[in-house]
Parts: C-alpha cells; structure tokens; sequence
C-alpha cells in the first residue's frame, strides 16, 4: 500500500499529487483496472497466449531488420 508523509509545511493538494505519483508508481491503478471486471480463465489464458505471440513476433522483427 502506498504511504505518504504530509511534511512540514507541505499543503494538502501537495501531497495528494504525491501520493497519487506514488500509487501509479506501484501499479495500484493497473490493478484496479484489472480486476474492475471478472474473467473467466479461458479469456485470460487467450489474452496471456496473444501478448506471448506478439512479444515473439516482435523480437523475431527486430532480428530480422539488423
């Protein structure tokens, strides 16, 4: 969980910003978005298998070009 110490003489919008900084830096936010809706483990083992295709035809295009 992301914390945030108000300092000395820091106002509220300050370290609200911060603390917001903070949650996307710790991927809160992806997570949220993530989990906002349910799945079933066919759709996320489909979605996990097309990122892996994409990542081999991406590196496979970077070797082919050099």
């Amino acid at each position: 969980m992301a914390q945030v110490k108000i300092r000395e003489g820091e106002t509220i919008d300050e370290a609200l910003r911060r603390f917001k900084r903070e949650c996307e830096r710790s991927g809160i936010m992806q997570e949220i978005k993530k989990r906002e809706f349910y799945k079933a483990p066919s759709v996320v083992k489909k979605e996990k298998l097309a990122e892996t295709k994409r990542k081999i035809r991406r590196k496979m295009l970077k070797e082919n070009s050099k």
